[in-house]
């Protein structure tokens, strides 16, 4: 599913336009975004949790020459899935 086929998902489950919805969908986007990029961790109970992290500088490799390099350190975003998302995935 890509964001066009959420918005009309949600859109028909709610009776709401589909621009409203594409609104509040990029709402949430930009709001998740932002906490998570100000080192925030968002949380939806039921669905999971957003949060960053850190990859450490590490020594990697060319896979077309062989040579070693140095890979930057930087940062991650980690997901965590929440019990009730896990359970429907499970079919629990």
């Amino acid at each position: 599913m890509n964001k066009q086929e959420l918005v009309e998902t949600v859109a028909a489950a709610t009776g709401s336009s589909k621009r409203a919805v594409a609104a509040a969908v990029d709402a949430i986007i930009g709001a998740v975004t932002g906490a998570v990029a100000n080192g925030e961790a968002v949380q939806l109970v039921g669905f999971g949790t957003f949060a960053s992290g850190a990859r450490a500088a590490r020594v990697g490799r060319n896979p077309a020459t062989g040579a070693e390099m140095q890979i930057a350190a930087a940062k991650t975003v980690k997901f965590t899935a929440g019990k009730a998302f896990k359970d429907a995935v499970n079919g629990v």
